[in-house]
């Protein structure tokens, strides 16, 4: 089979914090030409199984995805998982463990809001969202604006949410690679050099970063992301064949929820692939699809 190289490896739909449906989504990535893409909805695989449903024989190859969002004691990381078996117990205890957590945050926050500054929600509307997938921030931003309680999402998250500091249960980093590996899937790490907030991880902290996951046994990075720079690409791309890593590439699009095009990934269509994703690619090629 050709390996595909007009590809999108990191999407989200309504699922999770996307704005396009999972059907939404396969039709936007049959627009955009792409080869092959994957859906990696936060705590979340419904999404995927959608899609697969929905997907003809002419459509792009789809890889069924997730990402889980993990802390530890030294800080914040964002695990991909590609190819799982969705119906094994290690996926799904994982992405139920990620759900609970993302609702409890839920409620944690619009507590906060009304406590704090007397931002209140009619019942219906917070019935609608307790109703979601896996609501979270940017949610309950858009009920911001339109209540008037901000001027736009990302200052309802900068100077509200994002000033309560939860101090609860996350996913560790080795739980969620544990769930993908146990499933049969392979465990990829989110836009590498991001940290919390605005920590941006270089050098030999990056290195040690992506080493430590790799003991627990994380297979790949996320060398290609939309918010990444040629140089920050160039150390991924070194530290990952020194590791011998698998590379992947993808855009986060989440529809209008933020201005990244689907497919905008920063590898060029007649790129020759580098080692790590060629052979990324060769053993996903075989995966449902």
């Amino acid at each position: 089979m050709r390996i595909p190289t007009k590809i999108d490896l990191h999407t989200h739909s309504t699922v999770s914090d996307g704005t396009d449906t999972p059907e939404a989504l396969l039709q936007c990535a049959r627009a955009a030409g792409l080869e092959l893409f994957s859906l990696t909805d936060h705590d979340a695989i419904k999404g995927c199984e959608q899609i697969q449903a929905l997907r003809g024989a002419d459509d792009p190859r789809f890889l069924p995805g997730v990402e889980f969002s993990c802390r530890d004691e030294e800080g914040k990381y964002h695990i991909l998982g590609y190819g799982y078996d969705a119906k094994t117990e290690a996926i799904r205890s994982t992405v139920a463990h990620g759900h609970s957590i993302r609702m409890r945050k839920l409620r944690m926050r619009l507590d906060y809001l009304k406590t704090q500054f007397g931002f209140a929600f009619p019942e219906a509307e917070l019935e609608a969202l307790l109703a979601l997938d896996n609501p979270g921030k940017p949610h309950i931003g858009n009920l911001m604006v339109k209540h008037g309680f901000a001027p736009t999402k990302e200052i309802a998250i900068k100077d509200y949410l994002d000033q309560l500091r939860i101090r609860s249960e996350y996913i560790r980093p080795e739980e969620a690679i544990a769930g993908i590996l146990g499933s049969g899937g392979i465990p990829v790490l989110a836009h590498p050099c991001y940290g919390s907030g605005d920590e941006l991880i270089l050098g030999p902290a990056l290195e040690e970063r992506v080493k430590k996951l790799m003991a627990f046994g994380l297979q790949g990075v996320e060398a290609f992301y939309s918010g990444f720079s040629e140089k920050l690409r160039a150390e991924l791309l070194a530290l990952a064949e020194r590791c011998g890593l698998y590379v992947t590439a993808g855009s986060d699009y989440h529809g209008t929820n933020k201005l990244v095009p689907l497919g905008f990934t920063g590898l060029e269509p007649k790129m020759e692939l580098v080692d790590g994703m060629r052979r990324f690619l060769e053993r996903v090629s075989g995966a449902p699809g």
